[in-house]
């Protein structure tokens, strides 16, 4: 092989069950042009299993692709009549069913017809890599690895990457940098032992609650003590069980019970009864409606392990845990483990042993602590793995309860201790991450110089932040690049942050700067305009507060865009209201596959009046192929229907078909650690090339009176279709007048200003609503919305 590392181009996935189907769509979602095969069918359309298939991951929630165009690059076949495409494919995954026998015979197939520099590898998650491909050709086994996605493969991070005593190492870190950066995977190389690290260990943690049933716990008092409040997902461990499928994990123990004989915790693996006879009656979770929890009505109900009957929610017995919620996910584990009562007594029970097992495969599963932290919080959604909760305890607490327990811990990990080393993590003066490796002591982490994050920038040295105020600040990114950060709640857009960006605008144009990237670490880039801010104006009578307000942020929407240095925005997860705004005038915009953005202010009573309704109509207008009015018309029902109908983007790209971004514009970063580091080389480019700003809109297409009645008529169609409600629709002829220009009778150019003036007049006016107010107070006050 090359040296060099190549990207792939296409791929052959053989299998199209659940799994399959969806690394298909995600290879595609990166790009590649992907063949999907699978068994031929019996009779009729050979091609009718993987057909069907590949319909049903279409329809799947959340989607699997991250726009419509993506379903254009699967090609679907069978093993009779397309098995030759496997010569066009420079990467071939088998996820056919888990059998060795036919494992090994698909192997000896696509041996007879691969390209011979393809990249194959497995998808197995319970029998050894090895073992698959050991009948083939040395040049063969060369180029054959495991490579194990979780479900589902867009969205959660990890990808095991199993290499055999075979596998040439250039194999291994091809496949590596491709899902890294391509594929936006969380890589972890781990060795060819049963269900590999994230699934030995999380798996050994959901089974060991099933012991606690029978201590009196309840199904909803351990999804309490595993979800949110120890840093898990809200699923929890049953809720979790329930999504997976009893019968996939009843056969993922009984798989991993068979394997591992020599395991001294091998009994945890032990399917319960409770468990077996779930499966038998069909309780197989959310495929079949019921399994630890019914919803019955809108009343969800949990089981009751002794009757199997199905309860409505009980008062929990586990003491006042809302204090202990306000804390850090570390003080809150260094809290639970010492807390007195029953949530205590699991805590300190459950833990112990999940970190004990943890530590006593190594090195069976891994040589590094920090590889199965990394493996279990990209696999499972955990904040802190088993070694990151054992620091956060304290390894001496820990010891302690082990004592107490009768649990044998490693010999490391003793010495450890001995030697007075009592953390796995530690962090040196320069931000370095140092994590312990038993034999060879600390070692300093891998770090990917291009997955950056605000807080490594920061305490990377000192003097980073140039500037700040109470809710946002400057940092020095290093090479003339600045990032303007938000810190307010939810990074919603107050007073402070939106007089923050003339502040970092003018720093950056004044100084020896390159250009200013806006971004933060938050999960959500911004939930839009602070809401709390404006009703409390309202109250108190401030109307030329509030007007001052809107058109100060009208106004940097605007400064963002003419700056005369480039700016560029990097955004993931929830980009709302003023925060598509603040970014649609990004000279360019990173935005991460995993972006959920929309002008939502319909559904609190408003339009978008930061400049999104002026820049969206002309944006229609600049999308059509004339200027004639009949040309851009439908343009325009298509922006009136996506801000009228509050949609959502469920990913970057759907963010480009709904016209909040631009294809030329927008970067997508498929790996959302890397966007800091592409939008700060975007700077860099845009500022290399000789960056001009654009020029100020002076001809916006509106069509006057004419183009009212379409829109108009469009609102009346969504509230009969019952997509709106009666109130929704007065607010979308709002929007629609503000859309065709107002009072003007026929079409027209105008200049920019004169839609922002006109979307700001009737934001106003709607604050002035009672049902306006209402929606408002019911976001603020239950964070749902109100549909009145």
């Amino acid at each position: 092989m090359s040296t060099n590392i190549s990207n792939f181009k296409t791929a052959a996935v053989l299998g199209a069950g659940v799994m399959g189907s969806q690394i298909a769509a995600h290879l595609a979602n990166a790009g590649l042009t992907v063949w999907l095969l699978d068994m031929p069918a019996n009779e009729g359309n050979k091609n009718a299993i993987v057909q069907q298939a590949f319909s049903k991951m279409l329809k799947m929630k959340p989607s699997p692709v991250v726009s419509d165009s993506v379903a254009g690059r699967i090609f679907t076949g069978n093993f009779d009549d397309d098995i030759q495409v496997l010569a066009k494919a420079d990467w071939i995954i088998e996820v056919i069913v888990e059998q060795m026998d036919a494992k090994k015979s698909l192997m000896a197939r696509v041996e007879e017809y691969a390209n011979p520099g393809a990249v194959i590898s497995s998808n197995t998650s319970g029998l050894p890599i090895n073992e698959i491909a050991a009948d083939c050709s040395e040049g063969f086994r060369k180029r054959f690895l495991g490579t194990h996605f979780f479900n589902p493969p867009r969205y959660l991070k990890l990808l095991e990457i199993i290499p055999t005593p075979d596998t040439d190492p250039e194999v291994t870190a091809r496949v590596s940098s491709f899902g890294r950066i391509h594929l936006g995977k969380g890589i972890v190389v781990a060795k060819d032992t049963p269900n590999f690290i994230a699934n030995r260990v999380g798996t050994y943690s959901m089974m060991l609650t099933f012991g606690f049933l029978q201590k009196g716990y309840s199904i909803e008092e351990i999804d309490l003590l595993t979800g949110p409040l120890t840093g898990r997902p809200k699923s929890a461990t049953f809720r979790t069980a329930d999504v997976v499928g009893l019968d996939t994990l009843t056969y993922v123990s009984k798989n991993l019970y068979k394997a591992i004989p020599d395991d001294p915790d091998r009994d945890v693996f032990r399917v319960p009864d409770l468990l077996l006879k779930l499966v038998e009656q069909k309780a197989l979770g959310a495929k079949t409606g019921r399994g630890f929890y019914f919803k019955d009505g809108k009343v969800i109900k949990s089981l009751n392990p002794g009757t199997f009957a199905y309860e409505p929610p009980k008062e929990m017995d586990l003491g006042d845990l809302s204090s202990i919620k306000k804390n850090s996910l570390s003080k809150r584990w260094e809290i639970l483990f010492g807390e007195e009562g029953r949530a205590g007594d699991f805590i300190r029970e459950h833990t112990t042993r999940m970190i004990a097992y943890a530590m006593n495969r190594i090195p069976e599963i891994s040589d590094y602590p920090r590889d199965v932290d990394l493996a279990i919080q990209w696999g499972f959604g955990w904040q802190m793995g088993p070694f990151a909760v054992c620091d956060a305890i304290g390894p001496v607490r820990f010891s302690q309860e082990a004592g107490k327990l009768g649990l044998e811990l490693p010999l490391w990990f003793r010495k450890m201790l001995a030697d007075g080393d009592y953390f796995f993590f530690k962090k040196k003066e320069n931000g370095a991450l140092m994590h312990y490796v038993p034999g060879s002591g600390y070692q300093q982490a891998e770090v990917h110089s291009d997955e950056i994050s605000l807080a490594a920038i920061k305490s990377s040295g000192k003097d980073k932040e140039v500037w700040s105020n109470p809710e946002a600040a400057l940092i020095d990114a290093g090479d003339g690049v600045l990032i303007y950060e938000f810190r307010s709640k939810a990074n919603t857009l107050g007073f402070n942050v939106i007089n923050g960006v003339f502040e970092a605008l003018e720093f950056v144009e004044k100084g020896d700067w390159r250009g200013l990237v806006i971004a933060n670490d938050g999960e959500n880039f911004s939930v839009g305009a602070n809401l709390g801010e404006l009703a409390q104006a309202g109250l108190a009578g401030q109307f030329d507060l509030i007007e001052k307000a809107v058109h100060n942020f009208q106004k940097a929407a605007l400064a963002i865009r003419y700056a005369q240095k480039p700016v560029v925005n990097a955004i993931r997860g929830r980009v709302l209201g003023g925060g598509v705004e603040l970014t649609m005038g990004a000279a360019s915009v990173v935005a991460s596959t995993e972006t959920y953005m929309g002008l939502v202010e319909l559904g609190v009573g408003l339009i978008p009046a930061g400049s999104g309704t002026m820049t969206m109509v002309a944006r229609a207008g600049e999308a059509a192929p004339t200027q004639h009015p009949s040309h851009i018309q439908p343009f325009l029902q298509k922006v009136f229907e996506t801000i009228a109908m509050a949609k959502v983007a469920t990913s970057g790209q759907q963010a480009i078909d709904l016209g909040y971004l631009t294809k030329e514009q927008t970067r997508i970063a498929m790996n959302d650690a890397r966007r800091i580091y592409i939008a700060k080389e975007e700077v860099i480019r845009l500022s290399n090339q000789g960056y001009i700003a654009p020029p100020v809109r002076h001809r916006v297409f509106v069509p006057g009176k004419p183009g009212f009645a379409p829109l108009q008529n469009a609102a009346w169609q969504m509230q009969q279709a019952g997509w709106i409600s009666e109130y929704d629709a007065y607010l979308a002829t709002r929007l629609a007048h503000v859309m065709c220009g107002g009072e003007l009778l026929g079409p027209e150019y105008v200049h920019e200003d004169y839609l922002i003036d006109l979307e700001r007049e009737v934001f106003l006016s709607l604050l002035g609503e009672e049902k306006t107010r209402a929606r408002i107070e019911s976001i603020l006050k239950t964070n749902k919305p109100l549909r009145n």
